[in-house]
């Protein structure tokens, strides 16, 4: 046996399950905050999103490398001023030296003096910075890369920040080159003096320009870093413009919709109240 429905209980009945579809749809948008929740609903949109965000996704993966490349910088140039004062002190022992009066004392000068030259060596040998040591010679490199792509990108290439000929070329003091004679005929050999002091200027300026051309690196590199976060930010708000829902206005659409759904309910109520007069007839 069937029930048959008269044309208006049945267009009530129509237009209040419409209605509560659409009230589902919109309670599930302001759940999940989007209006594009899969394919189903939207596959321009939602694969146009899915595109920003992996794109933002592989940027992030970029400006992480680039993060490393700065602190790899940084470490090189901590390395740098560390060695540049240890040239300073070893300047002014040798300037020093110059006025000694004794072997005794010249030894001492030597000893102290070789001792930085020691100490230079150890700090180019430790400024490295996860694997990538840019003051320990050309062999060190790092490629930093910019875009998703790798298209676009530098390599950062050390140096030798060492006492060796390759490096700073500075050499170990030594009796011979510093002074002659003991006792009374002890005598300074201020050439020799003179040419340490030389090759620490010339350290130095080796050293200065090598820190101008890893600040300019630094300076590019931190430039597209803060492109990158930018750039990730415009496509994860251009990802979220094509799917997310705009929550006040679902809010406003699910009150329409449940005053629509109340004069559904009242509609059907009404139309049915005819079935419900004949029936009286009958009691």
């Amino acid at each position: 046996m069937s029930i048959s429905l008269t044309s208006t209980m049945s267009s009530n009945l129509n237009s209040l399950q419409a209605t509560q579809q659409l009230m589902n749809q919109t309670e599930y948008r302001l759940t999940t905050g989007k209006k594009v929740n899969s394919a189903l609903d939207d596959p321009i949109a939602y694969f146009k999103s899915e595109e920003h965000l992996q794109r933002a996704g592989d940027l992030q993966a970029r400006k992480d490398g680039m993060s490393e490349a700065i602190e790899t910088l940084n470490a090189g140039d901590e390395g740098i001023t560390a060695i540049e004062e240890l040239i300073a002190s070893a300047k002014s022992l040798a300037q020093s030296a110059l006025k000694a009066d004794d072997d005794t004392e010249m030894g001492d000068y030597i000893s102290q003096y070789n001792e930085i030259l020691n100490q230079i060596d150890d700090l180019a040998e430790d400024s490295g910075y996860g694997g990538i040591n840019l003051l320990g010679g050309t062999t060190q490199t790092l490629e930093v890369v910019f875009d998703e792509e790798g298209d676009s990108k530098i390599t950062l290439t050390g140096f030798d920040a060492s006492c060796a000929s390759t490096g700073l070329n500075l050499s170990d003091a030594t009796a011979a080159a510093w002074y002659s004679g003991t006792g009374a005929t002890f005598d300074v050999t201020e050439s020799g003096v003179n040419a340490m002091i030389t090759a620490l200027d010339d350290a130095k300026d080796t050293l200065r320009t090598k820190a101008k051309t890893m600040s300019n690196q630094l300076t590019m590199i931190t430039a597209r870093q803060d492109f990158t976060t930018n750039l990730i930010t415009t496509l994860k708000e251009g990802s979220a413009s094509l799917v997310n829902a705009d929550t006040n206005e679902e809010s406003v659409n699910l009150t329409a919709l449940q005053t629509q759904q109340q004069l559904a309910i009242n509609s059907l109520s009404i139309a049915n109240s005819a079935s419900q007069a004949v029936l009286s007839l009958f009691q």
